[in-house]
């Protein structure tokens, strides 16, 4: 059974076929620049490249050059697309209503439509990659695997904001949390590498690249995560600010005379390492001007390890101890300097890093903790894409058995 994985970003389609019994996919692409002259496509198979430059307007259009691909006589791995048993669709929001992933019909589209005032940089394209997919792929499941999904475990007291009770009944403003799947993915892992059963187990992932989260993982469910009613809030990230005084974000409003989108724009798209450094929001880059003098630079990397430092003290205190670290993503799994510089002091959680292991390329799963640690670091590459492809398959395997 072939599964398609779809991904849609706000001018971008990131795509996997999967043959649901291997764990590696035939085939994958990205798709970048939707909507502007030269889109850019790039497609793998195996250690084959495939690049290619042309306008591509819109969703449908994009997935419609992904399917003549893999079609493709000479390229392709499907002679036709009755050969894809299934598609499964990231959404970043579920609200409240999805817990697991569901098999998409009209009152889920429409659902999926309600929230994006919630999260309209994601849902919409989420949107409009199932729209094409329906179209181009009729009579196909379309499974829909949603990045809340997994943090729905949090309890009120975690997730809700003291704010009048009445806000979060009218308009459901409450913590969310975001990259639910690769959290999931990475902590199964985890417990399949060291051999531990799931629930026996005290997890902290770190989910670190130019979007930056961290979950706190108890027995397999998430207990509380860094980001809230939007991926603003928690750690400093590539461009997003993270944790701020709300009443900071009123001053400079007053103060610079600036409208609510131009502010959103400021939090979003200039601030953190980008802001703190003056320079890019590129941690490598980050790191090289550091190691030159650049004092801003430096600063930057302090902020982002202090950060992500006092969320792990911080879980820690909550899950009642730590059995297990995991970091993931593209700072997490390349930059072993920051990783030795977070791992640094948690002496007390007895979580004591390898800094020969730590330092070893590797693009596979590892432990890098020192072999007398009774808490351990592991550095797991995230997938999130295998995981849509297993949910989708688990839902279509009993639509198939009913």
């Amino acid at each position: 059974m072939n599964i398609l994985v779809i991904n849609c970003g706000s001018s971008s389609i990131k795509y996997q076929l999967f043959e649901i019994k291997k764990k590696v996919p035939l085939a994958k692409g990205l798709i970048e620049e939707i909507g502007k002259v030269n889109s850019f496509q790039t497609h793998w198979i195996g250690k084959r490249i495939i690049k290619k430059k042309g306008k591509i307007v819109h969703y449908q259009q994009g997935l419609e050059r992904i399917l003549d691909f893999l079609t493709d006589k000479d390229n392709g791995l499907i002679k036709d697309t009755s050969e894809i048993s299934a598609v499964g669709h990231r959404v970043v929001h579920g609200g409240e209503k999805y817990f697991e992933p569901i098999l998409i019909n009209d009152k889920v589209m429409e659902t999926i439509r309600s929230y994006i005032f919630l999260a309209p940089l994601h849902n919409y394209p989420n949107l409009m990659g199932i729209e094409a997919a329906r179209s181009l792929l009729a009579g196909v499941p379309q499974v829909a695997v949603f990045d809340t999904a997994f943090h729905q475990t949090l309890s009120p007291k975690v997730f809700l904001y003291a704010l009048p009770y009445e806000y979060y009944e009218k308009y459901r403003i409450r913590r969310y949390g975001f990259h639910g799947t690769s959290h999931r993915y990475v902590a199964y892992e985890a417990a399949k590498i060291l051999k531990k059963p799931l629930k026996d187990l005290r997890i902290i992932t770190c989910h670190l690249g130019n979007g930056c989260s961290i979950a706190a993982i108890d027995k397999g469910k998430s207990i509380d995560t860094s980001m809230g009613f939007t991926p603003l809030e928690g750690l400093v990230m590539g461009t997003r600010c993270g944790d701020i005084d709300a009443a900071a974000v009123l001053f400079l409003m007053r103060k610079e005379k600036l409208e609510i989108n131009q502010m959103d724009n400021i939090l979003n798209k200039q601030s953190g390492l980008l802001g703190i450094s003056g320079l890019s929001n590129d941690l490598r880059e980050i790191q090289r001007e550091a190691q030159k003098g650049n004092q801003r630079a430096k600063l930057a990397l302090e902020i982002f390890i202090y950060r992500v430092k006092k969320y792990i003290g911080a879980y820690s205190a909550i899950l009642g101890g730590l059995d297990v670290l995991v970091f993931t993503a593209g700072i997490g799994e390349n930059q072993p300097h920051v990783r030795s510089r977070i791992c640094q002091g948690l002496g007390f959680l007895e979580i004591y890093l390898d800094e020969r292991e730590n330092k070893t390329p590797s693009k596979s799963a590892r432990l890098i903790s020192a072999e007398t640690s009774p808490g351990k670091i592991l550095v797991i590459p995230t997938n999130e894409e295998a995981i849509i492809a297993h949910e989708t398959w688990q839902v279509v395997r009993r639509l198939v058995a009913r």
